[in-house]
Parts: C-alpha cells; structure tokens; sequence
C-alpha cells in the first residue's frame, strides 16, 4: 500500500457526473439486495442507477424497487456488460462511484475495474478472491493514482468486518508500540449460487493464484520503517468462546496487513492471525476435510464442472433462512502491555448485511468527508471511522468487551 497522498483531478469533475452510484449487476442474487438496501436508505437526493445486461430484468428489478419508493419507478437503466468494455466505460464516466456484483471477478471482473481506473471513478466490489485482487493492484494500482480512483475490493463480508474490526480493536492499544490481533469468526449462514461459484473457482486457479502474489510482491512498494505481517497460526482453543480455532486461509488477513501497511496507527510492527472458531473438535475436523476435499475436486475439471452444475449463480438463500442467519468476528489485540478484547456482529453475513456494507461504503465514498486516498485501497484505510460510524448505526457490533 502506498503511502496517501492528495487526489489529482478526476477525468470529469465529480459535481458533472450523471450518477452518484451505480449498482453493475443489479438483477443478480447479491445486487438486488444492494439496490434494495439503497432504496431504502439512499439519502434524498442520491442521483443512482442500475446497470446490467439485460434491460427486461433491470425493469424487473426496478419494478420491485418502486413498490419500496414509488419515486424509483423512474430510476435510470444502463446496459453494460462485461464483454463490452465500451459499455463499462460509458458507465465508469458517468458514475462517481460505481458497485460491482458481478463474478467470479478472476474470469469477469477486469474489463470494469479497468475503465473505473481510466475514468476517475470510485470502485467497488464483493470479492473474496486474491488472485483478482493481486491482479487488480498490478493492472490497475497506477492508473488509479494517476486519476483519483479509488479501487476498493473486499467491501462485503470479505473483508469489512475484519478489516474495520480490527481497525476498531487497533484504536482501542497504545499508539506505537508493536501489535498482535487475532480474528475469530464464527456464523451460521447459507451461501448463494454466486459465492459458490466464486469460490470453487479461486479453489480451482492455485498457480494463478501464486503467480498474481508474485507479481504484487514485487510490484508494490512497502513502507520502509514499519512491518505488518499475516501470522498462519495453529490449532488452538478459543481462548474467548471456546471451542476449537482454525486457521482460517481467506483474503482477509491479506486486506487486513494491506490497512496496516497503509496507517501508521497500526504501529512499527504489527501481526495479524485469522480463524474460524468451531464449537466442537469432531466439527473442527469435519469442516477442514471438507474444505480440503472440495479444493481437490475443483483441480479435476469434470468434478469442478460437476460441483458448479450444483448450484445456479442467481440462487440464493430465502428472506427466512436470512433472518435466521448471524455472524460475530471476536478480537484479541495486544500491545505495550495491554490486552483488548472486541467483536464486530451482525445478521446474515453474506447477503442482507453484505448488502449493507456495500451500499454503505458507496454512500460513504460519495458522500462522507475522507482521507484523501487514491489507488488500490482498503475499506480502513479510505473510510476508516466514517463507515465505521455508518455501519454502528445501520445496527452492526462494534463493541470492547474487555480491556
């Protein structure tokens, strides 16, 4: 992460843009939820869109939107697909913060990325895929700072409540001294057709994968006085909830040391260990050799094709199944002595409150009062304390619990 610095002029002035937010992706699974999410929180005034390739089913979706706002049966329409990067790039200079739904990002996600780059315009998406987002900064990170972009990846459940949570647990230490956190995830949640299909993917590309991180490695430029660095872990107790932790291998812990290089309130030397905290040990067990069964059935191209035919990527869990899911991300932060102990917590993790963190973040970038950044940033690092403030209030746990 480069160290801030003022933002040059856009492409186009920000006031002369058509759009304050576009939602790309609008009729599938996730991005229907986001413009929902908009509908009913977007402040008066917020000049947005939905962009999609299907004009009939972005009528549809709009046709449900107005029976949230009637106001929204007017709400403009815009046809972009990703196979069209002209399209994508009318869409970027129309739009001074455009969302994007639309993956698995390794295979669609570029083209976008690309023109929001060219044009000056904030980006948004839902990725948890490394490969993507290592490629994005090599591709992308310069013309960015070149136009004022800021490209933000991860503002979902990947990475936001770990990000912003141990952005929230680093505030609670002693200002420069080094830190330790470790995350512990727990949830109970269904996942969509998309999210399945992103995963099995970024499962199925590990040589893209090592060769993105190389790249990005030797790309990136890293402060020379400060460390911060992604510690694996090992098998161990909770030592807050109990149960059995595991190392959680996500793109999280990578975001994460991303915010830490990029803020020098994460101290001189800062470590960051992630886990998925289970209640049981034989649950432990099961869920490791699950995972590590379905990454070896996504090498064989026949099983990869056999698993993705399971589920479709506009599916997704019912509203009920929703309301019945959650999440809490809980901290153990040490420094200069003292030891903290957060959490971050909310409803279902992957739709209604991803829906939310998503939307949040496009209104925060449109509209809050931020850190001059530009480039490839992190959710900490562009927003920090304005999403943060924003999510305490749309109802998501910030909270110490000891310390």
């Amino acid at each position: 992460m480069v160290p801030r610095a003022p933002r040059p002029a856009r492409s186009t002035p920000r006031s002369k843009r058509d759009f304050d937010i576009v939602v790309f992706g609008a009729t599938g699974f996730a991005g229907k939820l986001t413009a929902e999410y908009l509908a009913r929180n977007a402040p008066a005034g917020c000049r947005w869109a939905l962009a999609g390739r299907n004009p009939a089913k972005l009528a549809a979706v709009r046709s449900d939107l107005a029976t949230v706002d009637p106001a929204l049966a007017d709400l403009p329409l815009l046809t972009a697909d990703v196979t069209d990067p002209a399209s994508l790039q009318e869409v970027a200079r129309r739009a001074r913060v455009v969302i994007t739904t639309v993956g698995p990002y390794a295979l669609y996600g570029d083209a976008l990325v690309a023109a929001c780059a060219a044009a000056g315009t904030d980006y948004l998406d839902l990725t948890g895929e490394p490969e993507f987002v290592n490629t994005s900064f090599v591709r992308h990170h310069r013309t960015a700072l070149d136009s004022g972009a800021r490209l933000i990846h991860a503002a979902g459940f990947d990475s936001i409540p770990h990000d912003l949570g141990v952005y929230f647990t680093v505030k609670q230490l002693p200002e420069g001294v080094p830190l330790t956190v470790s995350g512990y995830v727990r949830a109970a949640a269904a996942f969509s057709g998309g999210t399945f299909h992103s995963a099995i993917t970024a499962m199925s590309r590990p040589r893209q994968n090592l060769s993105a991180a190389r790249d990005r490695k030797a790309a990136e430029t890293r402060p020379p006085n400060r460390r911060a660095t992604a510690v694996t872990g090992r098998p161990h107790r909770d030592p807050i909830d109990g149960g059995w932790a595991l190392p959680l291998p996500t793109l999280d812990p990578q975001i994460v040391t991303r915010s830490a290089r990029a803020l020098e309130r994460y101290g001189p030397d800062f470590r960051y260990s992630h886990f998925a905290s289970l209640p049981h040990l034989y649950t432990a067990a099961g869920a490791a050799l699950g995972i590590g069964a379905v990454a070896g059935l996504a090498q064989i191209p026949p099983a990869k094709r056999a698993l993705l035919r399971r589920i479709s990527p506009g599916d997704g869990p019912s509203a009920e199944k929703r309301a019945q899911s959650w999440f809490t991300v809980t901290f153990v932060g040490e420094g200069g002595g003292e030891r903290v102990v957060t959490r971050v917590s909310g409803g279902d993790p992957g739709y209604d409150e991803t829906a939310k963190m998503l939307a949040e973040s496009a209104l925060s970038l449109a509209f809050d009062d931020l850190p001059a950044t530009a480039g490839q940033v992190t959710t900490a690092a562009a927003m920090g304390d304005a999403l943060l403030d924003r999510l305490r209030k749309a109802g998501m746990g910030f909270e110490v619990l000891a310390g």
